[in-house]
């Protein structure tokens, strides 16, 4: 394997990994191109999509493409992703330690297990319902839907492999549990308990990169990813929509 062909499966991975933890396109040719130009590519051209990754050195070489399927948040990869890239920068890392430092990064699991993420999706609700006005008898049912909504995303996303359907069937959860704990006479606002708990669903960090990205040029990966907000909203909105409507 010639160098020219190490740096770029390099550059490759580095930027797999980076897309796949939801990081914006910008940021992601960027970390591509700093670490061709420290193994000495000159002319690196690389093109990010949320979908798929474009990396070649000169026009007159051949194109590399990658397609990215599977998308999630994973903010711990994405800093260490940059570290590596870094301390390639500065001369400190060789290709095949910089290779197998990202393929053990790219294999790595999730920071935070799902049973600790449920827990977190469960706070974060009752926090909200509480922020959005609503009081403390809320807080409860808040935790409760919101949890029980985001368990159900997690085991929809493992049948189905659809996000929107997925994030579509959490909604739905979490309108039944709020129904069911109202006319129970448990909890004081319909309204707050659901808006508290569907907070953990929400795609804040897909809208923070789409106005990034569109901020920086990058227009047709920050509309595409304003559109995937778009669609989880409605999917949301859709899931409740059903409840409210039997009600």
């Amino acid at each position: 394997m010639t160098k020219q062909v190490s740096i770029a499966k390099l550059c490759m991975l580095a930027g797999k990994i980076m897309l796949k933890s939801g990081a914006e396109t910008y940021r992601v040719e960027d970390t591509m191109n700093r670490i061709a130009e420290a193994y000495g590519m000159e002319d690196a051209q690389s093109y990010a999509t949320p979908t798929g990754i474009h990396f070649s050195v000169d026009f007159s070489e051949h194109t590399n493409f990658m397609r990215i399927t599977n998308r999630a948040t994973d903010l711990h990869k994405i800093a260490e992703v940059n570290k590596v890239s870094r301390s390639i920068a500065t001369g400190k890392l060789e290709i095949d330690e910089a290779f197998t430092m990202l393929e053990c990064i790219d294999h790595a699991k999730l920071t935070f297990p799902e049973w600790m993420q449920i827990i977190a999706a469960a706070f974060v609700s009752g926090s909200f319902a509480i922020m959005f006005g609503g009081t403390w008898p809320d807080f409860i049912p808040a935790c409760i839907a919101g949890s029980t909504g985001f368990a159900g995303m997690l085991g929809a996303n493992r049948l189905v492999d659809i996000r929107f359907i997925a994030e579509f069937i959490g909604s739905v959860m979490i309108g039944v549990v709020a129904v069911l704990f109202i006319s129970n006479g448990f909890g004081a606002s319909l309204d707050r308990i659901i808006i508290g708990a569907v907070m953990p669903l929400v795609p804040g960090l897909h809208i923070t990169n789409a106005v990034r990205d569109l901020m920086a040029g990058h227009l047709v990966a920050g509309v595409s990813k304003g559109v995937e907000a778009l669609l989880t909203a409605f999917a949301i909105g859709a899931g409740i929509a059903v409840i409210i409507g039997f009600i």
